[in-house]
């Protein structure tokens, strides 16, 4: 592990903190004892996620209004989390995803230079990144960008290895597979499981866009919070995996809803959907031996605590 950062006891920002895995990440950071501050536009938050002891700005990332809150709040770590993440929406409106992704991004991370801040930490995008896969993806390997969405993802990424080349800013960029669990509202474009777990829960027929045979590597929110917190302590101006490595298709999550649920799961066919990879797996390699980060919780348990969650909530 290379240059250390203990986070503990700092005062740090979540962008996007009341969306899924935001507020998860907000959550263990409080529970650590740091000072944590949320930005969120509530687009897609909820915000009735936001941890009670954070303070919340209601606010765009694209905002010109950013760098108040950076002047006033003064930060040690920025954990930059908010995106617009439907593939199928930057297909159809490209300049708003760009707005987003790329310039807000941008926007967030000059403030960050401007005013000091020690550390960003950048939650980007696996599966569209790497394009269709036969082996799972390692760090390495080349940017496809299959879709506007990740190209705009890429972009960040990219402002952030400028920034350290200009001024010496230390970041992180974690390129997460598919996140799954407890909180991922349905109502936004959040995947599979999300969606499927949903209405098997409340008894509503789902959509298959596609013949069932597409794959993607899933991996539970609480691994993904425990690798963010490990890449904001040990990681330093590199790139890390996180997933399973794993291929799992769709036919394969719905056999194990079936067999969890105990009944038929009902759903109507649908053309798929443009700009989606075929097959995705993500090799986390690099994260074990850099970060000491592997993920523990198998699919079907996974599976089985959203639907739990799920049975709970009033989604």
């Amino acid at each position: 592990m290379v240059n250390e950062m203990n986070i503990k006891n700092k005062k740090v920002l979540v962008t996007g903190g009341a969306g899924f895995i935001g507020s998860n990440l907000v959550d263990a950071l409080a529970e650590r004892g740091d000072e944590v501050v949320v930005i969120d536009d509530l687009s897609s938050g909820k915000r009735e996620y936001i941890n009670p002891a954070a303070k919340f700005y209601h606010i765009d990332i694209c905002s010109e209004k950013i760098p108040e809150i950076f002047a006033a709040e003064k930060f040690d770590i920025v954990f930059h989390l908010a995106a617009q993440i439907d593939v199928a929406r930057s297909v159809k409106d490209p300049f708003f995803d760009n707005k987003v992704n790329a310039f807000g991004s941008l926007n967030i991370f000059l403030s960050c230079l401007k005013y000091g801040v020690k550390r960003i930490v950048f939650t980007s995008t696996g599966g569209a990144l790497y394009g269709d896969v036969t082996a799972p993806a390692r760090e390495e390997d080349p940017v496809v960008s299959s879709s506007l969405y990740a190209i705009h993802k890429h972009t960040a990424e990219r402002y952030l290895e400028m920034k350290n080349r200009l001024y010496g800013q230390s970041y992180v960029i974690l390129r997460l597979a598919n996140v799954y669990g407890p909180r991922q509202y349905k109502g936004a474009e959040t995947g599979v499981i999300s969606i499927f777990t949903h209405n098997a829960a409340k008894g509503i027929p789902s959509i298959l866009y596609g013949d069932g045979s597409k794959t993607r590597d899933y991996v539970f929110v609480d691994d993904v919070i425990r690798a963010i917190i490990l890449a904001a302590d040990s990681g330093h101006n590199d790139i890390f995996n996180i997933g399973s490595g794993r291929e799992t298709s769709t036919m394969d999550i719905i056999n194990k809803i079936e067999r969890i649920v105990g009944g038929k799961f009902v759903f109507s066919a649908a053309a798929d959907k443009p700009g989606e990879v075929l097959r995705s797996a993500l090799d986390h390699g690099k994260a074990k031996r850099m970060l000491g980060w592997e993920p523990e919780l198998d699919l079907e348990t996974g599976i089985r605590k959203t639907l739990d969650w799920l049975k709970n909530c009033q989604q």
